[in-house]
């Protein structure tokens, strides 16, 4: 799922292409679930990170889901929350959240390599995503301007 571009930033933004194994992910689960509902603090964190690091979209969310729980509940978590809900943020190609979260981590850790490295993908990723946002509309735009033409022409 990586592409050559991205792969330039590895190791550093590894967490936002490398997934778990599904057997792996699975002794996470397990954990959790044997532990509900009185998950401790860490096998939640375990959980929510191999889900973030899934490559299937709604284990993404449900990970993205359980960190937001973590961090909003857990203030001394908060910092190690962070960095894992800009990737899942970023893997669900929510890039605005996903920047949110990667500038309050390099607001307290400005030299993090790795919160540098997850900051130029979001934002490489915008500017790829943007560039072609504008092609679509452009065309779009063209193809309403030749319509338009055609309409009149017919009408005169």
């Amino acid at each position: 799922m990586s592409n050559s571009n991205d792969e330039k930033y590895l190791p550093y933004a590894a967490d936002a292409e490398v997934s778990l194994t599904a057997e792996e992910l699975l002794v996470l689960q397990r954990q959790y679930e044997r532990e509900f509902p009185r998950v401790r603090i860490q096998t939640k964190f375990n959980y929510a990170w191999g889900l973030i690091k899934s490559n299937t979209k709604r284990e993404q969310q449900l990970g993205v889901r359980l960190m937001q729980e973590i961090y909003q509940e857990h203030a001394e978590r908060q910092r190690e929350c962070v960095y894992y809900l800009a990737i899942g943020h970023y893997k669900l190609g929510e890039y605005a959240s996903a920047r949110v979260f990667v500038e309050q981590l390099l607001a307290l850790e400005p030299e993090n390599a790795q919160a540098k490295c997850l900051h130029k993908l979001i934002d490489d990723r915008v500017s790829h995503e943007g560039l072609i946002g504008l092609a679509l509309s452009g065309g779009a735009l063209a193809l309403v301007g030749i319509a338009a033409a055609a309409f009149f022409r017919r009408s005169k």
